[in-house]
């Protein structure tokens, strides 16, 4: 089997597994560990879903800068809306927050570079 055949099917399987912890942690707890997950365990594992999502997109062919980017972003906005709703407010959460806001700008702005770089040809 092709690298790249096998990429695909890494990044398929850890972006369904990322997305079924995402919207159904207590199931997929159930499932594979047969209790469901609750509390923080929840939150922990939504985290753990938005980062298989990102290591499912750094795996799909192509650049791994666009799996830490959707990553970064994803984890911002659950984090930011976690502190929000006042789930969970621990003394790092908006460190955290503030941390991954400037990583995801730093990414945005790596991919634009390089976009930018690959799209222009020579003169």
């Amino acid at each position: 089997m092709a690298i790249k055949r096998v990429l695909v099917l890494a990044a398929l399987s850890e972006a369904a597994t990322g997305a079924a912890l995402l919207l159904a942690p207590a199931l997929v707890g159930k499932l594979l560990f047969g209790v469901e997950l609750d509390g923080i365990a929840t939150t922990v594992a939504r985290v753990t879903g938005i980062a298989l999502i990102g290591l499912g997109v750094a795996c799909w062919p192509g650049t791994p800068l666009l799996g830490m980017l959707t990553y970064s972003a994803a984890v911002t906005l659950y984090l930011a809306y976690l502190g929000v709703t006042g789930n969970s407010t621990g003394l790092l959460l908006w460190p955290a927050v503030a941390l991954h806001v400037i990583l995801t700008t730093l990414l945005i702005r790596a991919s634009c570079i390089t976009g930018r770089t690959t799209n222009s040809s020579p003169t």
